[in-house]
C-alpha cells in the first residue's frame, strides 16, 4: 500500500476528549505555536499533523474548556490523545490557559452557527422543556414558520429545504405535539451545528441548510444519571462505561403526560382521550484501539392522540446508524456509515365504529456513506467520499367501512428512488492571513419502477400515463454542485469571509400549511418535476473585542433558486394520485443582511441577532405571473437572548423576540354562484398578519455543592410569553349569523402566559 504521508515528514495524531466524560470534542483547535498554524478535530474528535522532525509546542483549545500547551519532540510518528477539562486542573508537563478562542475569526465557514449544550440549557424553555430547534430559531437568518412550531426557514428557504440529521440519519419530521416540541432530547445531545449557506461538499440533498446533530457517546469514565421532572414531561438519561475507557453506552428517555391531566376532566370524552409523545435515544460506542472504533446509535419517537369514540392520530420517527472509524495510516482517517430512517403517520377512527376509516403513510431511507479525511500537512486538509440512499415513499393508503359494512380502499402508487453523490473538498492555508476551502459534489438521482407516471398537456390536463416495470431505472437527473469559501485575516481580531455554493434538492414536501402538520407528503423529482437548484453567495465581516469576549459579525447574502415548487390555488394535495398536476414551477430569490453580537464573561452571557431579509417567488401560473412574497418571508427578525448568574446558585435568563408578521392571502370580496357564496381573493400573500413579539423569562435555583456530593439538583421556573401577548396563529373569515352579507375576521391565538416548573438532577 502506498502511504499518503508526505515524504520527509512525521505525523502526530490522536483524539481530543472531555477529561470528565471521555466524550470526543468536535472542532477542537490544535495549533503549532512555532508555526502559527494547525488543524481542528473532525466530527469524531480526530486530528493529524504532518511535520518536519523537531521540537514543537502544541496548543489544544475548545470553546468553554481550558487551553492546554503540550511540548513534544517529534522524531517519528506518534500518537498523542489529549483530554481537556472545564476546570483549571493542573496536569503534569502541561501549561494551562483560560484565554478565550478567536475561532469565529479564524474558521473558514460563513453562514454557520454552533451552539453549546450549556448555552441551550440557559434559554427559557416552553413548558420547561429545553429544545435544540427552539434555540436554533433565535439565530440570525433563521425564522420561525409559525407560533410554537418546530419548523424553521433559513435564508428564505422552505421547511423541507432543511436537512436535519441525527448521527447522519435524516429526520423528516422534527416535531412533537404539532410542533410545540422537537424530537431532540437535550440530555442525549452532544453537539449542534447549523450550516446556513456554505454547506460542506460531503452533504447534499437540500437547498437551504444542514442541521447536524450529534448524540453523546456516553460517559466512558464512570456511571452517570441525569433527568428532570417537569410540568408536562419527565426524562431520564443513564450513561456509563461497559468497559472503562473502551466501551460506553447512553440510554435516554422522555415522555409527556398531558393525558394524565385529562383524567380529571368532567367530560367523559376528554377523560377517554390519550395525548402524549415519547422519545428514546440509545448509543453504544466501542473504541477497539487507536485505529478502530465502532458505534451504534438509534432513536425512536412517537406522538399519539386517540379517543375511543371519535378519532386517533399517530406519527413518529425512527433512525439507526452503524458507524466504523478506521485510521488507515497516521494521516488518513475514514468513516463508514450505514443509516436507516423511517417516518410514518396514521389517522383513523375506531375499528368498532359502524363507519370507520384508516389512513397511513410512511417514508423509508436505507443509506451507505464513506468519508475519508487526509491530513498531508498543517496547511492542507482534504476530504473525499460518496454516499447512496434508497428512498421508499408510501404517499398514502386508506381503507374505509361505510354504512352497511361496505369495504372501500385506495392506495396511491409507491415512489422508489436512488439518490447518490460523490464529493471532494479541501482546506488550504496560504500564510497566516489567507485560507481557502473548495469543493465539488456530483449528485445523481434515479426514479425506479414500478411506477405509473401521468402525462399532462400545457394546461396541466391529463392526456396519458406511462407505466414502468419493477426495477426499471426510468428517469435520471444529475449535476455538479461547486462550493467555495475564503477567509482573509486582517489581524487576529478581525477577518473578512466570502463563499459561493450550489445545491440541488430531489425530494420535496407537499403542504398547505405554513405551520406544518404531520399529514404532509414527501414526493420525489420525476419526469414532470425537475430538481430544485439554488446558487448562493455571501460575504461577511467578523470582529472581536475585549480579548474575544465580545464577538460581532455582519453577513450579506443573495440566493437564486430555479425549478422552485409551489401549488396552484385550491390545490388538492392529500391522497391525490396525480399530485404532479397540482404543482407549478417557477423561480425564487432571497437576499438579506444578518447582524450578530455575542458576549460571554463571568456569569453574564447572551447574544443579539437581527436579520433583514426578503424572499420573492415568481411563477407564470400563480398571481398572474407577478412576484409575491414566500410563505415564510419576514423582512425584520430580532432576537435578544440573555443569561446572568447572580450567584453560583441563582441564575436568571430572558429572551425577547420580534418579527414581521407572516404574509397571507386575504379575501377582498365575494360573489354568488347558484346560491353559493364564494370568496374573492386578492393577490397571493399580498397582506400580512400583525407583527409578532414575545418575552420569555426563567429563574434557576441550584442546590448547594459539597465536597464528595455526587447528587446535584436544580429548580427551574419559566414563563413563556411573560406579558401575555396574543399573537395571531390563524385568521379565519366567517359569515355573520344574522347578516348574510357581512363577513368577520376571527383571530386564533395559542397561548397567553405559560408558567412551568421543572426539577433537573444529575449524579
Amino acid at each position: 500500500m502506498i502511504s499518503l504521508e508526505s515524504f520527509g515528514k512525521e505525523t502526530i495524531h490522536g483524539y481530543v476528549h472531555d477529561a470528565a466524560t471521555g466524550e470526543a470534542l468536535l472542532a477542537a483547535n490544535v495549533i503549532i505555536e512555532e508555526l502559527g498554524t494547525g488543524t481542528s478535530t473532525n466530527e469524531f474528535g480526530y486530528y493529524a499533523l504532518s511535520l518536519e522532525p523537531g521540537s514543537y509546542t502544541l496548543i489544544f483549545s475548545y470553546v468553554g474548556y481550558t487551553t492546554v500547551f503540550r511540548s513534544i519532540d517529534l522524531r517519528e510518528g506518534m500518537v498523542l490523545n489529549m483530554e481537556l477539562s472545564e476546570s483549571l486542573t493542573e496536569l503534569e508537563e502541561v501549561t494551562i490557559s483560560s484565554k478565550q478562542s478567536n475561532s469565529n475569526i479564524t474558521q473558514l465557514e460563513t453562514g454557520s452557527s454552533s451552539l453549546s449544550i450549556q448555552s441551550i440549557r440557559k434559554i427559557p424553555a416552553f413548558m420547561g422543556e429545553v429544545d435544540v430547534i427552539k434555540a436554533i430559531q433565535l439565530l440570525p437568518g433563521v425564522q420561525v414558520t409559525s407560533e410554537g412550531s418546530s419548523g424553521f426557514s433559513v435564508r428564505g428557504g422552505g421547511r423541507d429545504q432543511n436537512m436535519i440529521q441525527l448521527d447522519e440519519a435524516a429526520i423528516y419530521n422534527a416535531s412533537h405535539l404539532m410542533g410545540f416540541f422537537s424530537v431532540f432530547n437535550n440530555d442525549a445531545i452532544k453537539d449542534v451545528k447549523l450550516y446556513k449557506g456554505d454547506i460542506p461538499a460531503r452533504s447534499g440533498g437540500r437547498l437551504a441548510s444542514l442541521l447536524d446533530v450529534r448524540m453523546k457517546e456516553g460517559n466512558s469514565k464512570q456511571f452517570h444519571a441525569s433527568g428532570g421532572i417537569g410540568t408536562i414531561a419527565s426524562r431520564l438519561t443513564l450513561e456509563g462505561p461497559i468497559v472503562p475507557d473502551k466501551v460506553s453506552f447512553i440510554l435516554s428517555g422522555r415522555r409527556t403526560y398531558a393525558d394524565i391531566f385529562l383524567l380529571f376532566s368532567k367530560d367523559e370524552t376528554v377523560r377517554n382521550t390519550r395525548l402524549y409523545f415519547y422519545d428514546l435515544n440509545g448509543k453504544v460506542d466501542y473504541r477497539i484501539n487507536d485505529k478502530n472504533r465502532i458505534y451504534l446509535s438509534g432513536y425512536n419517537g412517537k406522538d399519539t392522540y386517540a379517543n375511543k369514540e371519535y378519532a386517533g392520530m399517530g406519527f413518529g420517527n425512527r433512525t439507526l446508524t452503524l458507524g466504523w472509524n478506521h485510521v488507515f495510516n497516521n494521516s488518513l482517517f475514514s468513516n463508514f456509515t450505514l443509516v436507516n430512517s423511517h417516518y410514518f403517520y396514521d389517522l383513523g377512527t375506531p375499528e368498532d365504529a359502524e363507519e370507520n376509516f384508516n389512513w397511513k403513510s410512511n417514508l423509508d431511507d436505507y443509506g451507505f456513506k464513506a468519508d475519508f479525511t487526509w491530513f498531508p500537512s498543517p496547511e492542507h486538509t482534504f476530504r473525499f467520499g460518496g454516499s447512496t440512499t434508497y428512498h421508499i415513499i408510501n404517499p398514502g393508503e386508506i381503507t374505509a367501512v361505510s354504512t352497511g359494512g361496505i369495504n372501500q380502499s385506495l392506495e396511491l402508487s409507491h415512489d422508489y428512488a436512488l439518490e447518490s453523490g460523490l464529493y471532494f473538498s479541501g482546506e488550504s492555508k496560504f500564510g497566516k492571513k489567507f485560507a481557502l476551502r473548495y469543493g465539488l459534489r456530483y449528485s445523481m438521482f434515479n426514479n425506479i419502477g414500478p411506477a405509473t407516471i401521468p402525462v399532462f398537456d400545457e394546461d396541466y390536463k391529463l392526456i396519458d400515463t406511462t407505466y414502468y416495470e419493477k426495477g426499471d431505472f426510468f428517469n435520471f437527473y444529475s449535476g455538479f454542485e461547486p462550493r467555495l469559501a475564503a477567509n482573509y485575516m486582517l489581524n487576529d481580531r478581525q477577518s473578512v469571509k466570502a463563499s459561493y455554493s450550489r445545491t440541488r434538492q430531489y425530494l420535496q414536501l407537499a403542504s398547505n400549511s405554513a405551520a406544518g402538520t404531520p399529514l404532509e407528503i414527501w414526493f420525489p423529482a420525476s419526469p414532470n418535476i425537475e430538481p430544485q437548484i439554488s446558487d448562493q453567495v455571501s460575504v461577511g465581516y467578523f470582529r472581536n473585542f475585549l480579548e474575544n469576549k465580545l464577538q460581532t459579525s455582519v453577513e450579506l447574502y443573495y440566493k437564486k433558486m430555479i425549478n422552485s415548487i409551489d401549488f396552484r390555488d385550491h390545490a388538492q394535495l392529500m391522497l391525490n394520485p396525480r399530485l404532479d398536476g397540482e404543482i407549478r414551477i417557477g423561480e425564487a430569490t432571497s437576499y438579506g443582511a444578518e447582524f450578530f453580537v455575542k458576549y460571554a464573561s463571568g456569569g453574564f452571557s447572551g447574544w443579539v441577532s437581527y436579520t433583514y431579509s426578503k424572499t420573492l417567488r415568481t411563477f407564470a401560473e400563480i398571481n398572474d405571473g407577478k412576484p409575491y412574497s414566500a410563505p415564510y418571508d419576514r423582512p425584520h427578525d430580532l432576537a435578544l437572548v440573555l443569561s446572568y448568574d447572580i450567584t453560583q446558585r441563582i441564575g436568571l435568563a430572558a429572551n425577547w423576540i420580534y418579527s414581521t408578521g407572516l404574509p397571507f392571502t386575504l379575501p377582498s370580496g365575494r360573489y354568488e354562484i347558484m346560491n353559493n357564496i364564494l370568496p374573492l381573493y386578492t393577490g397571493r400573500n399580498e397582506y400580512r398578519l400583525p407583527d409578532y413579539h414575545r418575552l420569555d423569562l426563567s429563574i434557576t435555583l441550584r442546590g448547594k455543592e459539597k465536597p464528595g456530593k455526587r447528587w446535584r439538583g436544580e429548580w427551574n421556573l419559566s414563563f413563556y410569553n411573560a406579558y401575555a401577548r396574543k399573537n395571531v396563529w390563524t385568521l379565519n373569515f366567517v359569515e355573520d349569523e344574522e347578516q348574510a352579507d357581512v363577513t368577520h375576521a376571527e383571530m386564533t391565538y395559542l397561548f397567553s402566559i405559560v408558567p412551568a416548573l421543572t426539577y433537573n438532577f444529575n449524579f
